[in-house]
C-alpha cells in the first residue's frame, strides 16, 4: 500500500476533472440522452487496487461511459467528503470499495435519494440499496489455500504441524477473519496435530517482514506461516529468506501480485501456494453492473467471482496465470 496524496490535493484534482465532464459537449448522467458519469472510490493505492481500477478504465471505455476516480485511503471521512462532493455533479452511479459496511452505508443514503445507483465491490455494504455486491468469496479464499496447506502437511510434515498467522484484523476485520477461518478450518480438518500458534497484524510487507522475524524468534518450531494478504505473504517470504529458514517453513498466502509469483517460480522453495483473486475483472464487472442499473436493466444482487488457486507444484498454471496478467 502507498501513501495517497493529500484530500484536499485529490479532491481538486478530481473536481476539476469532473468539472469538465459537465461542460458544454460533455454530459452529466442526470440526462439520460448524455453520457453517464461514474464515481469510482478505491480504498487503497496498492497492486491490487491498481488492478481494479484498470478493469474499470477497461469497461468504462467499453460502456463510452465518463468514470472519475478517487482513492478514500480507508478513512471514512474522506470517502464521505468524496462522495457529498461528487453528488452534486449529476452522477449516474457511484462504485466503491466501502471503508465500513455500516459508516459507509449512511453516507450512501443521500446519493441514493437522488437516484444515483450504488454498486458495491471487494466488500459489502450493510444496505438494502446496493444494487450489487462484486467481490470474491473471503471464506473460500482461504479455504482453498487451505486444502493446499493441509495436503502439504499430509504428505511432506506426516499431518503434524505448528502454524502461525499474519492477518489484518485491524483494518478489515470481517474479510482477514473469513480468509484466516477458511484456512484454518481447510488445513486443520481430519489433522488433530496441526496447531494455531501465533496470529498477528501485519498487511503491509515491511511491517510484515519485523512481524514475520518477530515471530520465527518467539516460535523457532513454526512449520508454516500463512499470510491473509499480498503484504504479509511478500513479508513473511522474505523475513524466512533473510533469517535462512527456507527449508524448514513455508509459506501459504493471499493474492497474486507479480511479486508473489516470482516467488512461487523461485528456487528457494518458500512460497508454497496462494489463492489469487481477479481485481481486474472485478473493477470491469462492476462498472458493468453500474451502467446496467443506471439504464434500468435487470443487474444480479450478489456477483462473487471465484479465486484461483496457483501451487508451486503446477508451475505452468502459474506460467499461464503470469501470461494473461501480462497481456492486460
Amino acid at each position: 500500500m502507498t501513501t495517497a496524496p493529500t484530500f484536499f490535493a485529490r479532491l481538486l484534482h478530481l473536481v476539476v476533472i469532473a468539472a469538465a465532464l459537465l461542460l458544454p459537449g460533455t454530459a452529466a448522467a442526470a440526462d439520460p440522452a448524455k453520457p453517464i458519469t461514474i464515481l469510482g472510490i478505491t480504498l487503497f493505492e496498492d497492486l491490487f487496487f491498481n488492478d481494479v481500477v484498470a478493469g474499470m478504465k477497461f469497461q468504462a471505455k467499453k460502456e463510452g461511459v465518463n468514470l472519475v476516480l478517487a482513492n478514500s485511503n480507508h478513512d471514512l471521512a474522506t470517502e464521505t467528503r468524496l462522495i457529498e462532493s461528487y453528488t452534486k455533479l449529476g452522477l449516474g452511479a457511484i462504485v466503491l470499495s466501502p471503508a465500513d459496511a455500516n459508516k459507509s452505508a449512511l453516507a450512501l443514503q443521500k446519493a441514493h435519494h437522488q437516484g444515483i445507483k450504488i454498486v458495491a465491490y471487494n466488500d459489502a455494504l450493510n444496505a438494502d440499496f446496493v444494487s450489487t455486491t462484486v467481490s470474491s468469496s473471503q471464506n473460500q479464499l482461504g479455504t482453498s489455500t487451505g486444502e493446499a496447506a493441509r495436503r502439504y502437511i499430509s504428505t511432506q510434515l506426516g499431518g503434524k504441524a505448528r502454524i502461525a498467522v499474519l492477518c489484518f484484523d485491524s483494518l478489515l476485520p470481517a474479510q482477514s477473519d473469513a480468509r484466516v477461518r477458511g484456512f484454518l478450518d481447510a488445513a486443520t480438518k481430519g489433522l488433530p496435530d496441526v496447531k494455531l500458534v501465533a496470529r498477528q497484524d501485519a498487511w503491509e510487507a515491511g511491517p510484515a517482514i519485523k512481524k514475520a522475524d518477530d515471530l520465527l524468534k518467539a516460535h523457532p518450531d513454526i512449520d508454516i506461516i500463512f499470510a491473509a494478504n499480498e503484504g504479509g505473504t511478500i513479508g513473511a517470504q522474505l523475513a524466512i529468506k533473510n533469517a535462512g529458514k527456507g527449508k524448514q517453513i513455508k509459506v501459504f498466502g493471499t493474492d497474486a501480485a507479480k511479486q508473489e509469483i516470482d516467488m512461487l517460480l523461485a528456487d528457494d522453495g518458500i512460497l508454497q501456494a496462494v489463492t489469487g483473486q481477479h481485481p481486474y475483472d472485478m473493477g470491469a464487472r462492476a462498472i458493468a453492473a453500474a451502467v446496467r442499473a443506471v439504464k434500468g436493466q435487470p443487474v444480479d444482487k450478489t456477483v462473487v467471482i471465484p479465486g484461483i488457486l496457483l501451487a508451486r507444484d503446477k508451475p505452468q498454471d502459474i506460467r499461464s496465470f503470469r501470461a494473461q496478467s501480462d497481456a492486460r
